[in-house]
């Protein structure tokens, strides 16, 4: 049996893998999969797959991007969530903050850099048409540091999914002044090339199988009260939620790749355009 260490956040989109570990569909194809969770997203993944403490990460496409134009020895192998990511904007509830144009030149909460809350953080900006060369941040490492300082009045805002902050919003501790969609599929399978080389048998039996469970994974009976129970979510937003997200087993295609690295050089986050072809792999 092959182990493999497997990194996510712990959010709704990855339920699909847990029921697998739970129900033995891994094992029932010879993989032992370790779980990992990682509340400070993707760039704590990132670092994890550079220092080789995970095999695979279930990790933002942007963010995965940017980290293997710099080095990460890492592929993306296949997309996992094909929707966009609907970003919350929050703010503190008592902060006198109402509107997002009331933000510019304000402290930004990230989890760490060159993490999906630090990289939409400077596209929310360019939209607002804000200079993003000189945006102010403060590492928060998850959302627990993000309502602290937030509350604190250490940092002013904050980016997370908004789903999994909503519970937040509800009971007052933030509030929503917007949402930023990534304008490309939001969450890829990443794969270190170590693991590809040595395990490219096991690997693709591991996505298989993710592959089966999330092409049906919206028909299980009452999923929609599993997730809102599990991730502790009021059931009309998991609903919501299942109605604008969808799963995928497609390649990251050459247009969309093409449009995150035009999109981080534009925003002079990655300084080369010339990497592209590195980053997926093919079968």
């Amino acid at each position: 049996m092959t182990t493999i260490k497997v990194g996510g956040v712990p959010e709704h989109f990855n339920l699909p893998w847990h029921l697998c570990i739970e129900d033995g569909s891994f094992q029932r194809n010879n993989l032992n999969i370790e779980w990992e969770t990682f509340p400070g997203g993707t760039g704590a993944m990132c670092k994890a797959l550079r220092d080789g403490s995970i095999d695979v990460a279930i990790v933002l496409t942007e963010g995965i991007v940017k980290d293997i134009a710099e080095g990460n020895p890492s592929k993306i192998v296949q997309v996992y969530v094909g929707s966009p990511l609907s970003w919350g904007i929050h703010v503190a509830a008592n902060s006198s903050f109402k509107r997002e144009e009331q933000l510019e030149g304000r402290t930004i909460a990230i989890s760490r850099f060159g993490s999906g809350s630090h990289l939409m953080a400077y596209l929310h900006a360019q939209d607002q048409e804000w200079d993003t060369d000189h945006l102010d941040f403060q590492i928060v490492n998850n959302i627990n540091g993000a309502v602290e300082n937030l509350v604190n009045g250490s940092a002013d805002y904050f980016l997370w999914e908004q789903f999994t902050t909503k519970p937040l919003v509800d009971k007052g501790t933030f509030r929503r002044v917007g949402i930023k969609n990534t304008p490309w599929p939001c969450f890829v399978i990443a794969v270190r090339e170590e693991v590809l080389e040595k395990e490219s048998i096991a690997i693709k039996n591991m996505i298989d199988t993710i592959n089966n469970c999330t092409q049906d994974f919206k028909n299980i009976p009452s999923i929609d009260v599993t997730l809102a129970n599990r991730y502790e979510q009021q059931l009309e937003d998991i609903q919501q939620w299942l109605s604008q997200t969808w799963w995928s087993d497609n390649q990251l295609k050459k247009n969309e790749l093409k449009k995150i690295v035009d999109k981080l050089n534009d925003l002079k986050l990655i300084d080369n355009k010339n990497y592209a072809t590195k980053t997926t792999f093919l079968w």
